[in-house]
């Protein structure tokens, strides 16, 4: 049996959830409640029964009951995190081996080529119970408050406290995000590496360039206004009057949030890549004559195009028809059924205006796909660039045969939290074809196709 993650590391969260789907398909296993089992996705199916307020109100209290204790934060081992994600894996002997930064189109990468993602990046919730949603000046002397007992006990680790009070309404009401990210790869995944890759082998680092404007609260330690998602960098600092209408709407104390001034700028808190990983990995990898090569890419979706088309070329090889499309939402996702099925897996980011447009333009410059399937992940707020459902309806139409959602109830998107559970039943029981596990793909295929597809995408693939 899998270890249980340390109790101060967040279960529902980009880098635990991805890390969970990719080292379930290295176990040969599918990824069910998120990667927290079929009772949780029955318990979250059951919050569709309560009345919407409620509902949102279970949401974030559920989110608050994840935060850890501020003044425990010293608790906090950065070399444990790592112990328990690099424990997730079967200990074997792997051609290639992933750190770095998040994104769910990695996942995919890793099934293809059965090679397991080291996360550069782990999320903190910190409870908060007398913070404001609203207020990012509180959160931020919060953060400066209790940020330094973090990195005092970590050395290794650089702290990025996001705020954002558009998507992560919510959950920001009672908890802090305390967003950190390893400087260098320590102990437990330097002794996974050792053991697990092969002599020769390689080592992708997974630099995602995002970055966003910041202000420095001390020695690796960042403060973060906002975050990837519908509302822009610039109405996070100064507002707009989609901001206002927004913050009206949810009844807000402001019309605008009063922004610290940002100083500089630093790789985003969720998925933006800390180059000083990459100076160690280098060390450690000419210490021990390992390759390196270095996957960037622009933002944490631009992987996206480039493995779908991956895949879509490999089913074909393969003689599958490849006309299944499974578009993926955050942390709702799932690598072992995009290969039992033959889907081809389009990754989006999150359920905001920029993850439709990513899909829409995707789906404008290919071949049409026959069936197209629909994931979106429930954050539980009309949030600034939200798209209505009819938008997302308009994508399923663009199926030649048909058209569907998986786990969606169309009538309660965001606020169907029951979706966390169903998603997972649905991809099984609405998508009927099966075809078995391939094989792992050398990596050799991956050099080849970047190479012969250069310039097609926002995604280089270089040796270091």
């Amino acid at each position: 049996m899998r270890p249980s993650s340390p109790s101060y590391i967040a279960d529902f969260d980009s880098a635990t959830g991805m890390l969970r789907a990719v080292s379930n398909y290295l176990h040969g296993q599918d990824y069910p409640g998120l990667g927290k089992g079929h009772a949780m996705g029955r318990l979250v199916q059951a919050a569709n029964w309560l009345p919407q307020t409620v509902r949102e109100q279970v949401y974030a209290v559920g989110g608050a009951t994840e935060g850890h204790a501020p003044d425990k934060l010293d608790q906090v081992d950065a070399e444990k995190v790592a112990e328990w994600i690099t424990a997730r894996y079967p200990q074997r002997r792997y051609q290639a081996v992933m750190v770095g930064s998040a994104s769910g189109a990695l996942t995919h990468l890793s099934a293809a080529f059965d090679i397991p993602w080291l996360p550069q990046t782990f999320f903190i919730p910190v409870r908060h119970l007398q913070g404001s949603n609203d207020d990012p000046k509180r959160a931020m002397e919060f953060g400066r408050r209790y940020g330094p007992k973090l990195l005092e006990a970590n050395p290794e680790l650089q702290l990025h406290h996001m705020h954002d009070a558009n998507q992560d309404r919510l959950m920001v009401e009672f908890m802090d995000y305390f967003r950190v990210k390893r400087l260098t790869l320590g102990r437990a995944y330097e002794r996974f590496l050792e053991a697990n890759l092969e002599p020769g082998g390689t080592i992708i680092v997974t630099e995602c360039r995002s970055s966003w404007p910041t202000t420095r609260i001390g020695e690796r330690h960042y403060f973060q206004h906002g975050a990837l998602g519908g509302a822009t960098e610039e109405e996070f600092l100064r507002g707009s009057e989609r901001v206002e209408e927004y913050l009206e709407r949810y009844d807000a104390p402001v019309r605008r949030w009063d922004s610290p001034e940002p100083d500089g700028r630093s790789p985003e808190a969720e998925w933006g890549f800390e180059e000083a990983l990459r100076d160690d990995i280098l060390r450690f990898a000419a210490q021990r004559g390992y390759k390196v090569k270095r996957l960037i890419f622009d933002e944490p979706d631009s992987l996206s195009p480039l493995v779908a088309d991956f895949y879509r070329d490999w089913y074909r090889e393969r003689g599958m028809k490849a006309n299944r499309v499974l578009v993926e939402s955050f942390i709702m996702l799932e690598p072992y059924w995009a290969l039992r099925t033959g889907s081809v897996p389009f990754w989006m980011k999150f359920n905001m205006d920029p993850s439709v447009d990513a899909i829409e333009s995707y789906l404008d410059a290919r071949e049409p796909f026959d069936e197209i399937n629909l994931m979106l992940f429930n954050n539980g707020v009309e949030a600034v660039g939200f798209p209505q459902i009819e938008r997302w309806q308009r994508v399923l139409e663009r199926a030649r045969k048909r058209g569907q959602f998986i786990g969606v109830s169309e009538e309660l998107h965001p606020r169907d939290f029951g979706s966390l559970g169903r998603y997972y039943i649905e991809t099984r029981q609405k998508i009927e074809a099966r075809y078995p596990l391939p094989g792992p793909l050398v990596l050799q295929r991956l050099v080849d196709f970047t190479e012969k597809r250069r310039g097609q995408y926002a995604v280089e693939l270089l040796d270091a």
